[in-house]
């Protein structure tokens, strides 16, 4: 015997999971807070799990929960796209968004202007929020709650679409001055010579370079990790320590224009490390999606013209 079952209680549950609160879900969806508690029991019965359970003053989810939360999603977002009218016409003049992107300061200062620019001459109503880069989390692309991270891959799910944007490298820097600087040709020895301060958000005190240095039977001193590019030039623009940052997070001036602007100097590592690679990286539900695909192709354009004078 086939059982009935309710299909309301598919958005409904997609809310609950999402806000995790009963009063939210219910304001999302137009219902009072008892109604939702009602449909909550009901979903309780249907699926033989107790689905949010009380933590305090908040609710958190059940194993089984977790097991359901992305797969419910797409389901919802799914059935919500089946009962809408199809509409691929995109007038960019009218075009009212907001688009929330992760991406790293680095990349934040290299193209904010430009892509903002370019965005207002074409749909002047579309509006952007850069949200930091902690970490690579693959939920908050599902969860929509990011509509475009940038960066590298990072992440090891599946359906993820991806489009490389462009092909960075690491660069030491350090202060104008610096005895590094005192005599051309900067020798893996002479630069593992020096006291360095790395960035990592893992908190790791060593990475590529460290691996090349041990190649050649080197090995540099690390005294300082910190979360982010612009704290580790900051702090190398003032002591004596070599710092390591993509070249694009120096910005598209010329090495001299750096060194006027920001008081410091980069050089060309005496290791070879990896290329880094830049991607943009969505969910497949925004693919197809008109606005979504031009803000790609926009940033891809803006990417490319961004020219790295060295």
């Amino acid at each position: 015997m086939s059982q009935h079952v309710d299909l309301n209680l598919l958005t409904a549950l997609d809310m609950l999971l999402t806000e995790r609160n009963v009063t939210r879900a219910a304001r999302r969806l137009g219902l009072s807070p008892s109604a939702m508690s009602r449909t909550l029991s009901r979903l309780r019965l249907a699926t033989g799990d107790q689905l949010l359970v009380q933590a305090g003053r908040t609710l958190v989810p059940t194993p089984y929960a977790e097991q359901l939360t992305a797969q419910v999603h797409e389901l919802a977002h799914s059935a919500r796209a089946v009962l809408q009218p199809a509409n691929n016409d995109l007038d960019l003049k009218t075009l009212e968004r907001t688009f929330t992107l992760r991406a790293n300061d680095g990349f934040i200062d290299l193209i904010g202007a430009s892509l903002m620019a370019a965005i207002a001459q074409a749909a002047p109503r579309v509006r952007l929020r850069f949200v930091p880069k902690l970490d690579k989390d693959a939920q908050p692309l599902r969860d929509g709650m990011i509509d475009l991270e940038i960066g590298v891959i990072g992440t090891k799910a599946p359906e993820l679409k991806t489009r490389l944007l462009l092909q960075d490298r690491f660069v030491g820097i350090c202060r104008t001055g610096h005895p590094l600087l005192a005599r051309p040709g900067i020798t893996a020895k002479r630069y593992a010579s020096h006291p360095h301060v790395v960035v990592s958000r893992k908190r790791k005190f060593s990475g590529p370079v460290d691996d090349a240095l041990d190649r050649l039977g080197l090995r540099r001193t690390v005294v300082m990790v910190v979360p982010s590019y612009t704290n580790a030039m900051r702090i190398v623009r003032n002591a004596d320590l070599i710092g390591l940052v993509p070249r694009s997070s120096l910005g598209s001036g010329s090495p001299e224009e750096i060194a006027t602007d920001a008081g410091l100097q980069y050089f060309e590592l005496p290791v070879r490390t990896p290329a880094i690679k830049v991607s943009a990286i969505w969910h497949p539900r925004l693919h197809a999606d008109p606005a979504h695909r031009w803000l790609r192709d926009t940033v891809l354009t803006v990417c490319k013209e961004t020219r790295l004078r060295d």
